[in-house]
């Protein structure tokens, strides 16, 4: 169901929740890739709903337009979204993505995607989470200013021109804790199954199991 949160500094935003299916463990917020809060993020938020979390995807562009879902053919819409959004302010959005599902108890984790991803190793830095899984994180290298607070968990392909090699190997040499694994012949996004072209089944399923291992362990 659609909500509205309020951020600290006052900014109303959407945001999609889906209550756990099952056993409740805790909470996850999950970061939006330069395309919105799509229907693949909700099918992703209904896979860890069946395994017992309360989840929230916050609508980190309703800053600049609200509701706004870009098609995945139209990336150069959502990467001028991006380039326009705040650090410091989208991380206050996720913060109160955060403390709504902190409130019904228990702790939180945070998986992010694409430019999410990137998001999600920021929280692990600024925010009091459990712990955060990136797929295939961008802009490693703006998130090398802090330790992390939080354990992180990474997965990215080999084949990513979005983060190539050099990049994924500073951060894994800023950030030595963070646990990190590559999948061979997988390219970016490779674990949206709406995006054909990217989508990469076994990759992709390895990859979500750890996650879920990972944020059971933690959460």
């Amino acid at each position: 169901m659609r909500i509205e949160l309020t951020a600290a500094d006052g900014h109303r935003l959407e945001c999609w929740m889906v209550d756990a299916k099952s056993a409740r463990k805790g909470g996850i917020v999950i970061l939006q890739e330069i395309f919105g809060v799509t229907d693949q993020l909700k099918d992703v938020a209904d896979r860890y709903a069946a395994l017992g979390y309360d989840v929230a995807i916050p609508a980190l562009f309703d800053r600049h337009q609200k509701g706004a879902v870009i098609p995945f053919d139209e990336a150069p819409r959502g990467r001028s979204l991006m380039l326009s959004s705040s650090l410091d302010q989208t991380m206050i959005d996720v913060g109160a993505a955060v403390e709504a599902l902190k409130s019904r108890g228990g702790r939180v984790a945070i998986v992010g995607y694409c430019w999410g991803g990137g998001l999600a190793i920021r929280a692990a830095q600024v925010l009091d989470i459990a712990c955060a899984v990136s797929f295939y994180g961008t802009r490693l290298d703006a998130y090398q200013i802090a330790p992390l607070k939080a354990p992180v968990q990474g997965h990215w392909g080999s084949e990513d021109a979005h983060v190539p090699p050099e990049m994924l190997n500073a951060a894994r040499t800023f950030f030595p804790e963070m646990e990190v694994h590559t999948y061979a012949g997988a390219d970016h996004a490779f674990a949206n199954e709406h995006r054909p072209a990217a989508y990469l089944e076994e990759a992709a399923k390895l990859a979500h199991a750890r996650a879920a291992a990972f944020i059971a362990a933690h959460v």
